[in-house]
This record gives structure tokens, C-alpha cells and sequence, in this order.
């Protein structure tokens, strides 16, 4: 009986004795560039084969990568190198002149308050070593803003942004190996980061309403000892949570008390949603609201509350780092934040986010193009192949992101980011939309 031929990509050092020495090598191959993004591994029996291995060695081994990030899967049966291994820092794709930029997620520039004059009201100090971390004018204001949602502010630090927030919780509470239960798909840096902390990712899907409650149940029940959570303006699909969904999702933790809860506010008051919070009673949470989407990406600033086991433990890790946020930079927050908030500027960036929002999802839909964004700056997309969709619309003038990086095992799709989308340039993208996909005018050439 012939047997299966070993693949190329087996030559370009793979190597490994056990499944450990296995995941290196090919992480080790991966960064080297023997081995690019969308190339083809062997299959599990013709490695095993050529390493000598045991085919449920080399299976567990890939298993673990596809967690990781390294590898994705298709079809059940080839298995290649992701387009955005989590390995190493990669430069954003430069844009042809001319493109819109619908792909690098940022918010509208126009849209966020000016900083010279909140600027002008702060008064620079020196601050020294053992003095408070907190700056009294921003914890005093994130308080304020925090209670009206419904969420207690009694245990309060100021991080440098949301991931940075995230990632102090998991360190101070996560040991390697544990998995942890994210949106499936979800924001591609949360994924990367719970990936680099030698955590297991815990795929649950989501649908306009946020996390579907049976999924997180399993997951859970299954062994997951953490939940990130985005309540509204979910990235990359603007899931939201409901009323009734949040009330499923809190029955569920409910029967899990011991489950670390983190909830990522990243869009707060420029959601264009109300807050519902799925951690009401929960011993151990933590709420991480950044400024970066409102206020501007360059005040790396987030509030982070929670229980008070959880933000003492994240105080000392800070202290033994960063030591502290700038106060300069938290004065400028507080600064900046009262002043969008006093002249409506918050206000008005919701309304007109959502204004764009809703006209490129009604336009796909008059079209009868599926797409989901119930509320914050993104529209996601279902396609049957993400590549072919992204470089068709970028001949075309547009740059969208492909949804590879945001998904476990989630179908494809593209998101679009819909921050600074015209309104009136709405149609000129759904045009050439529907011609990347073959369907101009509702019919299929070919």
C-alpha cells in the first residue's frame, strides 16, 4: 500500500521529539519565515511519519498551535500558517493613495474633543515617589461616570489602556494553561494577548445580543476559570448586550462563582447603547473602560474597578513596573473628558457614529447582504472567503479588514470600519461590494 508523501514544509526544520519540542520548532519555523502565512503544514499522519512520532503526539501538538494562534484549520483537513500568527510585531499595510481607510479601526479624528484648551487647565506638578497613583481630578470624575452605568467604583486604578487593564487582571489571577472564554469572533489583540500569556482561548459565539448563554455554559463546565466580555460596540461585529441576554448570561455565572468575570468597555459614553453589566454579585470582576476610542488613542489611559482583592492585586504589580500613570496624562484625561462632556461633544460623536453605522448596514441589507453592527464604529460582514473579498475591494479604492485574525472557529467575514465612512460614499462602496462578490444587479456572471 502506497504511503502518504511527507510535505515540503516538513524539510524546513521542523523538528521535535514530544509535543513540546514540537510546538517550538514550528513557532521557531514560523517567525523564521520557512513557512508563510496561508502555506500548508503535512498532515498529522505524514509528519508523525517522518519525526518518528506518534500521530497522536504531533495531533495534540497542532491542536495546541491552533489555540495559540500558529495554525488555522479548513475544511477539517488542511491545516496551514495563520495570515497573523501572534509571534512577532508586524507594520500595519501601508495604503494606496487614494484608499479609504476602512480597516485600521480608528476613530474619527474630527469627531474627538480638541486638547488645547483642556490642556490649559492643567497644572503640571512634579509627582513623587509613594505619593497617591490616582490623580484626585480623574478618579473623582471616572466615579461619577462609572456609578451612573450601575457600576460600583469602591476599588479604582488608572491603567495605560484597556489591554494594558486586561492584561494586569490576568496576570494577577491566571496561571499558564488556563483557558479562558473569549468572543468567537473577537478583538484580535485581546485574542493575541491570551495567547501570549500562555493562556488557552475558549471560543464562545456571539450574535447581535452578545455571547450566546448555551455556549458560555459549556465552555464553562468544560473547565474555563475566566470570562472577557465586551457589553457593547463588540469589535469587530458592534454585538450589544440586551437586557434579556445579560439576565441569561448573569444566570449562567451564576452557577460558576468562582469564575473571574472581566468586562472591556472600550467605547463607554460613544457606544450609542445602554451598559449592561453580567457581573452583578460576582466575587471576583473587573471593568476596564479606556478613552482611547472617545478621547483620542494617544491618552494611553484606562479605568479599571472591580472587586478589591483584584485591583489591590493589580496595584502592586503596577507599583513593582510602570509605578504609576503620568499624572500629567491623567489630568489631561480628566481635562479633556469634562470638557466633551460639557459641550456635548460625546454626545454628537455617538449620533454621528451611529448615523454611518446605520447607513452601510441598511444599504447591504436593502441589498440583501447579511451584515451585523447594533452599535460602535464597526460593521461586520459574512463572506465565504475573506482574501479574495479584501484585495477586490482594495483595487477598488477601499481597505477593509480581513476577519481571519478576529476568529477561532468562527465562519468568515470582513470588518468594516465605519468611523469615518461618508455617508455619501456609502453606495459607491456597496456597488463595488457587490461586484467583488459577483453579484451586481442580483446576478452571477460565469
Amino acid at each position: 500500500m502506497a504511503t502518504e508523501p511527507v510535505h515540503k514544509s516538513a524539510h524546513y526544520g521542523i523538528i521535535g521529539h514530544d509535543a513540546a519540542s514540537l510546538i517550538r520548532s514550528v513557532e521557531n519555523v514560523v517567525i523564521a519565515g520557512a513557512l508563510r502565512p496561508g502555506e500548508a503544514l503535512p498532515s498529522v499522519r505524514a509528519l508523525a511519519r517522518h519525526l518518528g512520532m506518534s500521530p497522536t503526539t504531533v495531533a495534540g501538538a497542532y491542536r495546541d498551535l491552533r489555540q495559540r494562534g500558529v495554525l488555522v484549520t479548513h475544511d477539517r483537513s488542511r491545516t496551514v500558517v495563520a495570515h497573523r500568527p501572534p509571534l512577532a510585531v508586524r507594520l500595519a499595510p501601508e495604503l494606496a493613495p487614494g484608499t479609504v481607510d476602512l480597516a485600521s479601526g480608528n476613530p474619527d479624528p474630527a469627531l474627538l474633543p480638541e486638547l488645547a484648551g483642556p490642556w490649559s487647565r492643567v497644572t503640571p506638578a512634579h509627582q513623587l515617589y509613594g505619593a497617591e497613583v490616582r490623580s484626585p481630578r480623574l478618579a473623582r470624575l471616572a466615579r461619577e461616570e462609572l456609578g451612573q452605568d450601575g457600576i460600583p467604583t469602591d476599588h479604582l486604578a488608572v491603567v495605560g489602556g484597556g489591554l494594558d487593564g486586561i492584561e494586569r487582571v490576568l496576570e494577577v489571577h491566571c496561571r499558564q494553561g488556563d483557558h479562558v472564554v473569549i468572543e468567537d469572533p473577537g478583538y484580535a489583540g485581546t485574542l493575541d494577548l491570551v495567547r501570549s500569556l500562555g493562556l488557552l482561548p475558549a471560543p464562545v459565539a456571539v450574535d447581535d445580543a452578545g455571547m450566546l448563554p448555551d455556549e458560555l455554559a459549556t465552555a464553562l463546565e468544560r473547565g474555563a476559570t475566566t470570562v472577557l466580555q465586551v457589553p457593547r460596540a463588540h469589535n469587530p461585529t458592534g454585538a450589544t448586550l440586551t437586557t434579556d441576554r445579560a439576565t441569561d448570561l448573569r444566570a449562567v455565572l451564576a452557577r460558576f462563582p468562582d469564575v473571574l468575570v472581566v468586562e472591556d468597555d472600550h467605547a463607554g459614553p460613544i457606544s450609542d447603547a445602554p451598559y449592561h453589566r453580567i457581573v452583578e454579585g460576582h466575587a471576583r470582576w473587573a471593568t476596564v473602560r479606556s478613552v482611547a476610542k472617545w478621547l483620542g488613542p494617544d491618552l494611553r489611559v484606562a479605568i479599571l474597578v472591580g472587586d478589591d482583592d483584584t485591583v489591590t492585586r493589580v496595584l502592586g504589580r503596577q507599583r513593582l513596573g510602570t509605578g504609576w500613570v503620568s499624572h500629567l496624562l491623567q489630568d489631561l484625561t480628566a481635562a479633556t473628558w469634562e470638557a466633551a462632556r460639557s459641550e456635548g461633544t460625546l454626545l454628537e460623536a455617538a449620533a454621528r457614529y451611529a448615523e454611518r453605522r446605520g447607513h452601510l448596514l441598511a444599504a447591504l441589507r436593502a441589498e440583501e447582504v447579511p451584515a451585523w453592527g447594533a452599535s460602535g464604529l464597526n460593521v461586520w460582514v459574512p463572506v465565504h472567503e475573506e482574501v479574495p473579498v479584501v484585495q477586490g475591494l482594495a483595487t477598488r479604492g477601499w481597505a477593509v479588514q480581513a476577519g481571519e485574525a478576529y476568529r477561532i472557529g468562527s465562519p468568515p467575514g470582513i470588518r468594516i470600519t465605519t468611523a469615518a465612512l461618508p455617508t455619501e460614499r456609502v453606495p459607491d462602496l456597496v456597488t463595488d461590494f457587490l461586484e467583488v462578490l459577483d453579484r451586481r444587479l442580483g446576478t452571477r456572471r460565469g
